[in-house]
């Protein structure tokens, strides 16, 4: 892990974009018929009389694709150790075939772990566009992240 980035060696606040991740037509199919098998993520017939007006995916593929940027652009470069909840997912516009996913994430706080010294908790904003530089979708995160020196005093 030492070409990782560690707690110590993020800032607060900074905020990045990355990723360009293609949504396939047969991709929103398949992981709709797996997991999300409603009629407008599905049938073109269903979704063009649906509020989508044309098959869409389903807001929780939205949520996969988005890990996998963050895995693929982000956490990877982390000393990740896990993570510790997601809040306030929102699912802001229709993500379609065609469309191209980034993110952009805002590391807004951090704090070491009084109990656990070898790790911290990093808090971050995070926004799904579309190829449009539209927001698709916004949620925040609790990470954990491994603390180079748990002998380092803890500051509060």
């Amino acid at each position: 892990m030492t070409d990782k980035l560690y707690f110590e060696d993020l800032e607060v606040p900074s905020t990045e974009t990355f990723g360009a991740y293609p949504v396939t037509r047969e991709a929103v199919l398949d992981f709709a018929e797996k997991f999300d098998p409603q009629p407008f993520h599905l049938d073109d017939e269903a979704a063009k009389h649906s509020i989508f007006g044309r098959i869409a995916a389903s807001g929780w593929h939205t949520s996969a694709i988005t890990m996998r940027i963050m895995v693929d652009n982000r956490i990877g470069k982390y000393a990740s150790v896990g993570g510790a909840g997601v809040d306030k997912l929102r699912w802001v516009k229709p993500v379609y075939p065609g469309d191209t996913l980034s993110v952009r994430a805002t590391l807004f706080a951090k704090r070491r772990s009084k109990s656990r010294p070898e790790i911290g908790f990093i808090h971050s904003r995070h926004e799904t566009l579309n190829q449009h530089g539209e927001v698709v979708m916004t949620y925040e995160s609790t990470g954990i992240v491994a603390v180079r020196d748990p002998s380092a005093q803890i500051e509060d």
